[in-house]
């Protein structure tokens, strides 16, 4: 759960350990913008300083490395490879999620400020089940030991289609708040 307090606070796990799970990632079409890449900071929920390292992993893949206090603390070392979309306005990541946590794909969005940070949000559990129930997503609900989690199988173009709607913007809830590390 590390990585997910740190990158999608990283943000997945942040909300009670409930996720909105894919069952397929973001395909790697696209560059990540160039500010992403690089080390940035924050004080996360226990007062810790954690970091955050955006690099390239081949073409149009990414690895984030995620580590509290210096990289000298290797127990708090983590590293995702992950995949990214831009669709009308906003950016969009797509990270593998470990086999304890189902094994599929979780998708945060993201943004760069012009106050030089990295925002991280996640997607509200509680908004997707309301969709799923009225039929405007498809998936299922998956239980965990901490909670609802949902599974959408509806197909990306799809999701994204719900996402970029202006009227869905809340289904969005910031979960991390990076500052460019040095700065």
């Amino acid at each position: 759960m590390i990585v997910w307090r740190a990158l999608l606070a990283v943000s997945f796990l942040l909300l009670g350990g409930c996720l909105v799970t894919f069952k397929d990632p973001i395909p790697a079409h696209e560059a990540a913008p160039i500010p992403l890449l690089g080390e940035w900071s924050r004080k996360n929920e226990w007062g810790e300083q954690q970091y955050l390292q955006v690099t390239r992993a081949g073409s149009n893949v990414y690895k984030a490395r995620t580590y509290v206090d210096s990289l000298d603390n290797l127990e708090s070392v983590e590293e995702y490879g992950f995949t990214v979309a831009h669709h009308g306005r906003r950016w969009y990541l797509s990270a593998g999620l470990p086999k304890s946590l189902g094994a599929n794909f979780a998708i945060a969005g993201f943004e760069l400020t012009t106050d030089n940070e990295l925002v991280i949000y996640n997607l509200d559990v509680d908004r997707i089940l309301q969709e799923l129930e009225q039929g405007v997503l498809q998936g299922e609900v998956m239980e965990a030991a901490e909670g609802e989690g949902v599974l959408i199988s509806s197909p990306l173009e799809q999701v994204f289609g719900y996402l970029d709607d202006q009227a869905n913007s809340d289904v969005f809830v910031e979960v991390a708040r990076y500052q460019r590390a040095g700065d």
